[in-house]
C-alpha cells in the first residue's frame, strides 16, 4: 500500500504537497509492516499535514509515534 490513494480518499494535494507527504511515508515506513499498518502510518501522515506540521523532519518524527487514546 502506497499513501497516493490516501492522499486522493483525504482531499486535493498539490505535487509539492504529495512529493513531501511521499517522501515522510517512504522514510517512516519499516520492512514487514502490514497493509492495516502502512494505512494507518499514511493516516497519521495526512492528518498530522493537516493539523499544520509542514516541517518534513517534524512530519516524520510525530508521524512515526501511535495516536494517544
Amino acid at each position: 500500500m502506497s499513501i497516493n490513494r490516501k492522499l486522493k480518499e483525504a482531499g486535493n494535494f498539490t505535487p509539492s504537497e504529495m512529493g513531501l507527504l511521499g517522501r515522510v511515508f517512504e522514510q517512516a515506513k519499516r520492512e514487514g509492516d502490514s497493509d492495516a499498518s502502512r494505512e494507518a502510518l499514511a493516516s497519521r501522515i495526512i492528518a498530522n499535514y493537516m493539523a499544520g506540521i509542514t516541517d518534513e523532519a517534524e512530519l516524520l518524527a510525530l508521524s512515526r509515534q501511535p495516536l494517544g487514546r
